[in-house]
């Protein structure tokens, strides 16, 4: 009969068990993600919203439909993009002065092969599809592009991915492949000590 050794045992155990409870943990944050794609879904469908002086903090305006005012870019910014045609390239952010208070507003007015801003657009009306940002929590993406852009392409829930149920996958088969890596090491063990 096989002995166990105690400290590596409940050292493998511990390991186990901490990747069951991830593997777990992500099938959860897969449901979690599903509904909010779900939620996401639905906020497209509803009736345009007015853009908020200050952004939310909650996700409730995220891919709804809005219209706002840009004054006057004073400042842009490019990030990795796609176009309508889904080719890859630069997307165009703008922010954008909204009045003589409040945080302004980061609007997305088309995209490019070229990183370059352009010169041309001196601001205006903004009708698009409010989205997140990584900066500055939310922009609007502008149905319309601007001088020497194209639009980007719209913002969609469909987008997200929900790479949970992989995660998960992988957490258990990482907590499989632990226990029988070391049953096989104990088995090793004792052929030898028998041998």
């Amino acid at each position: 009969m096989m002995r166990l050794p105690v400290i590596p045992t409940l050292f493998v155990a511990a390991a186990v068990a901490t990747m069951v409870a991830l593997g777990i943990w992500q099938l959860r944050r897969a449901d979690e993600k599903r509904e909010l794609i779900a939620q996401f879904e639905r906020a497209s469908q509803l009736a345009p919203t007015a853009y908020p002086a200050v952004p939310p903090a909650g996700n409730d305006l995220f891919y709804r439909r809005s219209t706002a005012l840009c004054l006057e870019p004073v400042a842009w910014r490019a990030e990795a993009g796609r176009n309508l045609e889904d080719k890859t390239g630069w997307s165009h952010i703008a922010t954008c002065r909204t009045g003589t208070e409040g945080p302004g507003m980061q609007v997305d007015m088309g995209w490019s092969t070229q990183s370059a801003a352009p010169a041309t657009w001196r601001g205006g009306e903004v009708t698009g599809i409010i989205a997140p940002d990584r900066l500055h929590r939310i922009r609007l993406v502008s149905a319309n592009a601007a001088p020497g852009l194209v639009p980007s392409a719209p913002p969609s829930p469909r987008a997200m991915t929900n790479n949970h149920l992989l995660y998960a996958g992988q957490w258990f088969f990482f907590a499989l492949a632990a226990a029988v890596i070391y049953i096989l090491a104990l088995r090793r063990k004792q052929a030898t000590s028998d041998g």
